[in-house]
């Protein structure tokens, strides 16, 4: 499910703080996380993918925590756990549950009241959980997770997220695109997670 412009990939070693809660400590190098990740990633994709769900039972403090751990916890000991740690992106930690919780409360609402059209509403869904970012790592690829099993339990088709794109401009694209989303201007990151 990780997209070929994320993969950092190389030889590049991870420093003792990259290692951290890692569970594979054979792992030395950014290339090799990027494999384990990926493998597990893909298992997570199965597993959140997989199953008909009703798209209120995904709006959950516990099914979003449950699909980062499926995601996750294979190769990160904190897997499915929310940060506890200030990052340079996200919320404070102890706002991290609260502002999640409201998230969620919004996109119910969002969902029972037709209150946009359904990829707007999966898209404003992933972009709040990465401004969020519940977890030490994988926030992007989580909420884009999120926004592909809500459309799901929705009916509708999955979100391609840049794939049909030049990978050599799909990353700057969506990062242009996420900060429009947080201009509010939400239209350039539906585009992109339909391109």
């Amino acid at each position: 499910m990780a997209l070929s412009w994320e993969i950092t990939g190389g030889s590049t070693p991870l420093d003792e703080d990259e290692r951290l809660g890692l569970l594979a400590d054979w792992v030395s190098t950014r290339g090799q996380l990027d494999e384990v990740e990926q493998h597990n990633i893909e298992l997570g994709a199965q597993w959140g993918l997989g199953r008909r769900r009703k798209p209120m039972d995904l709006l959950t403090e516990e099914f979003v925590k449950r699909l980062h751990e499926k995601m996750y916890g294979e190769v990160w000991k904190w897997a499915g756990a929310f940060r506890r740690t200030e990052k340079n992106l996200g919320v404070d930690p102890v706002r991290i549950a609260t502002d999640l919780r409201q998230l969620l409360d919004d996109a119910r609402y969002w969902l029972e009241h037709a209150t946009y059209p359904w990829d707007e509403i999966a898209i404003r869904m992933k972009h709040r959980i990465v401004l969020i970012h519940c977890f030490a790592n994988g926030n992007g690829r989580h909420s884009r997770m999120m926004a592909d099993v809500l459309a799901k339990s929705l009916g509708q088709p999955l979100f391609t997220w840049g794939i049909n794109s030049d990978p050599a401009t799909a990353r700057e694209r969506y990062f242009h695109a996420l900060h429009a989303a947080d201009r509010g201007d939400i239209q350039p990151l539906i585009a992109f997670a339909r391109s």
